[in-house]
């Protein structure tokens, strides 16, 4: 920081000190202070939303990531017990199922997010530190109009013996007003275009983001389906009846009579 901008931000300091003790006047600028307050609002929810759809897309290869181990565990115990039996069959048809999706996943579906959602999200929210960069300039720009025009009052209030001191401090005020009146009517008029960007901006991603979730819902369904066919038909009804659990009720007490599971 140079001599000039160490000056500055002594000078801001003790300006935001006097404004606190009620000895300078701060000044309110309603119209701004709504704006900003929407537009932390939104870039607190596009924070949020980045953060979260990470955090699913992560949770997303996750399970498909444990569903193929989950898959590889199966057609091992089903294959050791007996290759030809619909066990096994199911247990292999199931591999082969959770393996395709797994891989519609990786190939048709992890580039396009990236692109339509991961992507726009993070350029979107690289917005956010150059608008707060102005932002935290029209204040600091703000501080500097309050000590000018402070200063101001207090020559005409009680002229000083020097006749200089009046005109440069009107000067001194004027440039002020005129630097923080720029960037604050920029702030004003352009917060509120950049959040009704926000609509049509997402508006892609949110369609992009529908279709993907239904095409790994739809590959899912379509896949896991074809494996149905080794299990007999009865076995969803036998499940609704409660029968399903008597039976591993009946094997799991099967366990506890070997003498390596018993109690004795």
């Amino acid at each position: 920081m140079s001599w000039a901008g160490f000056k500055k931000s002594v000078n801001r300091a003790g300006t935001t000190l006097l404004q606190k003790t009620g000895q300078i006047e701060r000044t309110v600028d309603r119209e701004f202070t709504e704006e900003e307050a929407k537009y932390r609002i939104f870039e607190k929810e596009c924070q949020a939303l980045q953060k979260d759809s990470k955090a699913y897309w992560d949770a997303m290869r996750a399970m498909t990531a444990a569903q193929t181990r989950i898959a590889e565990t199966l057609e091992t115990f089903y294959g050791a017990a007996d290759r030809t039996s619909d066990g096994a069959m199911a247990g292999h048809a199931y591999k082969r199922s959770v393996d395709e999706l797994d891989t519609v996943f990786n190939r048709e579906l992890d580039g396009p997010f990236r692109t339509t959602i991961s992507e726009p999200l993070g350029k979107m929210c690289a917005y956010f530190p150059v608008v707060n960069e102005h932002i935290s300039k029209r204040n600091k720009k703000l501080l500097d109009y309050d000590s000018a025009r402070s200063k101001l009052r207090k020559l005409i209030d009680k002229p000083s013996e020097d006749p200089t001191k009046l005109p440069r401090a009107q000067q001194e005020n004027d440039e002020a007003k005129e630097m923080f009146d720029m960037l604050n009517d920029q702030l004003i008029a352009e917060l509120p275009q950049l959040l009704d960007l926000r609509v049509p901006y997402f508006d892609p991603s949110f369609e992009a983001m529908i279709r993907m979730q239904a095409k790994f819902a739809e590959e899912g369904y379509e896949k896991l389906s074809s494996v149905q066919r080794y299990f007999a038909d009865n076995v969803r009804d036998d499940y609704a009846a409660g029968q399903l659990d008597a039976q591993v009720e009946g094997i799991l007490q099967e366990m506890r009579e070997l003498s390596i599971c018993g109690g004795n």
